[in-house]
């Protein structure tokens, strides 16, 4: 039975809850004001991995439990306060998706049952070149979670190589995403191929553990998604709430932490006391964008010993110098 809705005064502005009491995690019983209230004491940080980026809304309108959808384009009934921005996707279509410019737009977004905030890794006032690089080390099944932390330090040694400053954070599920801010100097095909050069020097040093194979069926280890950074390709932001049963955070995380981080502490519950204790970990993310061009050097050096493009997602035109897009054990069949 729906409840009364609750009005909030978040950054000056008015922002209605509408069935407060609404459960979207049944175990840990934690309610639609509950989350509302999870993002504003951790406003300041998730703000920061939002802030001014075309966002999509990953939405639980019914809790975990229910049906859920990526909405990206921004409903058309809406606050007059509520910002957006024009973004163009791969289809050559258009959409007008949220713009995040406070807590209360973020406030406002969860109302709608979005648990995770998606945003592109640009700017609005430049949606063609992005400012963040991001890796995201996904395990593959039964790979114990050591091995991702194994791998993520591996990646800073790369990253570091290149003069680039890494931010790790918790996926919230069972990998590590690992941010990169960057001058926007480049579109999303040249943050992309840099992202896959970055990820291919990561597997050769670590061999048999990390892996860049794009076909699951080739895969061992954990894999370092360099598709991420295609266009209209997101991660869900820091302090994201997660669809797990504990109601698991994508929660910052410093590099000397990152040997001995257990995803499982960081909760809708267990958040916003870290938080108050000891601040952001990505505090400091957007004080030294770097620059790619030594990745770009390394890609060329794969690109000469034989190592080209990678196949690219299946919504994606045929990309120039991409490989065949086949499943290799279909591929073999056809021949």
């Amino acid at each position: 039975m729906a409840t009364q809705a609750e009005v909030l005064e978040i950054d000056g502005r008015e922002v209605k809850v509408s069935n407060p009491a609404k459960v979207f995690f049944p175990e840990p019983n934690i309610t639609k004001l509950d989350l509302v209230r999870y993002f504003i004491a951790v406003g300041d940080g998730a703000l920061r991995g939002a802030r001014d980026r075309p966002t999509t809304l990953h939405r639980f309108p019914d809790g975990v439990v229910g049906e859920d959808f990526y909405q990206k384009r921004i409903p058309k009934h809406r606050p007059d306060w509520i910002e957006s921005t024009t973004i163009r996707f791969p289809s050559g279509r258009s959409a007008e998706m949220l713009r995040v410019v406070d807590v209360a737009h973020i406030a406002w977004a969860i109302n709608l049952g979005c648990l995770e905030i998606n945003p592109w890794p640009v700017r609005a006032a430049d949606v063609d070149h992005p400012d963040e690089l991001r890796i995201d080390l996904d395990p593959t099944p039964e790979i114990p979670f050591s091995d991702v932390r194994d791998i993520t330090l591996v990646l800073k040694e790369v990253l570091e190589a290149h003069g680039l400053v890494g931010w790790p954070k918790t996926s919230g599920k069972r990998g590590i995403h690992v941010l990169v801010r960057m001058l926007p100097r480049w579109d999303f095909t040249e943050v992309r191929r840099a992202a896959l050069a970055i990820a291919r020097e990561v597997e050769r040093r670590a061999p048999g553990v990390a892996t860049t194979a794009w076909w699951k069926e080739e895969r061992t280890g954990v894999f370092l998604d360099f598709n991420q950074n295609a266009r209209d390709r997101t991660v869900a932001s820091a302090y994201s709430v997660r669809p797990t049963e504990d109601a698991r955070v994508s929660y910052p995380i410093r590099w000397d932490e990152v040997a001995r981080v257990e995803p499982e502490a960081f909760t809708v519950t267990t958040v916003p006391g870290l938080f108050a204790a000891r601040g952001d970990a990505h505090a400091a993310i957007d004080d030294a964008p770097g620059s790619l061009e030594s990745v770009f050097e390394m890609a060329l050096e794969d690109e000469r010993g034989g190592l080209g493009d990678a196949p690219w997602p299946p919504h994606f035109p045929k990309m120039k110098n991409e490989p065949k897009r086949v499943q290799p054990s279909k591929a073999k069949k056809e021949d």
